[in-house]
């Protein structure tokens, strides 16, 4: 079938996309599900720093290439093996398990090799290809390229919700609140109690603020990010308090999750890690990007530095906590979305890349 599709041509685009259109809506084929697959119509795609970072070259992916890996939609095609019934909401997760490896045995700790390795190359987990342009092969964007009206992606990429949950509310908790709010409660494993801080209010940041608020007992939050804006929607989102990193001043906590993907986020967050703390980092900064750090700060302290990819999450188990914490009221992530159309994305990327947004759900 013939597809509407945010296609990426070439690597390294600079600024200001709204005048460069590193996107280009193409008419792209799409080939039917295979076994294992499904054809899904998609209703909302989030877009995400990762988006961001293949565009600009720190994330080298192959091109061209559709973008797009936090998205919802309705199943239309099932392939054979898959027990999706159509007509079924689904989220779409961007590192599929193939649940025979080492990595996928850590129970979530450890990124599966297999989907590393099928994101890298821009293929479906099982290496399949179903897009192509012009006669030539199009790759999947982590296994989704869910900037389209219509995608086929691996089952194990995706993740069932209840029709009740509207798509731009199911497209942000399958990255920025699996990331998010993965880092807290599987990295961190907050309990509720704890004094927590989170460093870069973006889309995964506010969603980690979103999930400390919503399971929080006694335990206080602070709002960490150098823009104003950013700070006041996180005290209206229930944050106890909010500074810029200029203004930390000595406070602290007892879990801060690093959320900026920048160097300098991240000793700010080690800064605001209390002794006996711990600092989870889930920020992607550029390559070669280096911090520096105190190693007395650690052993004195007896601080704890850990990484955590997609929140440490296992989507199949957590994505339906988050989808009860939201039906519940204590997840409102639809305060942090703004929709606009696909038609838009450049713009969009703009808006992103300047932080004049926490996260944006494109409508195709």
């Amino acid at each position: 079938m013939l597809i509407q599709a945010a296609v990426l041509e070439q690597r390294e685009n600079q600024r200001p996309y709204a005048e460069h259109r590193p996107l280009a809506l193409r008419e792209v084929q799409l080939d039917g599900p295979g076994p294992g697959e499904v054809l899904v119509r998609i209703t909302a795609a989030g877009l995400c720093h990762s988006d961001l970072s293949v565009i600009d070259g720190n994330r080298p992916r192959p091109v061209p290439m559709v973008l797009g890996h936090e998205s919802a939609g309705i199943v239309e095609q099932a392939g054979e093996g898959v027990d999706l019934a159509v007509g079924q909401q689904v989220i779409s997760v961007f590192l599929p398990r193939c649940e025979h490896c080492a990595a996928c045995a850590t129970g979530g700790k450890l990124p599966c090799t297999a989907g590393t390795e099928a994101n890298t190359a821009g293929t479906l987990l099982t290496g399949a290809r179903r897009l192509a342009m012009d006669g030539s092969p199009v790759h999947h964007h982590l296994g989704v390229s869910a900037f389209a009206d219509y995608a086929v992606m691996d089952a194990r990429s995706l993740v069932p919700v209840g029709q009740d949950v509207p798509g731009e509310v199911a497209a942000v908790l399958g990255c920025a609140v699996l990331t998010g709010g993965g880092a807290l409660r599987n990295a961190a494993r907050a309990s509720g109690a704890e004094d927590v801080a989170i460093v870069g209010l973006g889309g995964v940041g506010m969603a980690a603020l979103l999930v400390a608020v919503g399971q929080r007992t006694t335990g206080k939050i602070l709002a960490i990010d150098a823009n104003g804006d950013k700070l006041a929607t996180a005290l209206e989102l229930g944050a106890d308090e909010a500074c810029t990193p200029q203004d930390l001043a000595g406070r602290s906590a007892q879990i801060v999750i690093e959320a900026a993907g920048h160097p300098r986020a991240f000793e700010t967050a080690l800064a605001a890690t209390g002794v006996g703390g711990t600092l989870v980092t889930v920020g992607l900064p550029a390559p070669g990007a280096v911090s520096s750090i105190e190693p007395l700060a650690l052993t004195a302290g007896a601080r704890t530095i850990i990484g955590s990819y997609m929140g440490s999450a296992l989507p199949a188990k957590d994505i339906p906590y988050y989808e009860e914490l939201w039906r519940a009221g204590r997840l409102p992530v639809e305060k942090l979305v703004r929709t606009r159309p696909m038609a838009q994305i450049n713009e969009a990327l703009d808006e992103l890349a300047e932080g004049r947004s926490v996260r944006q759900v494109l409508l195709p």
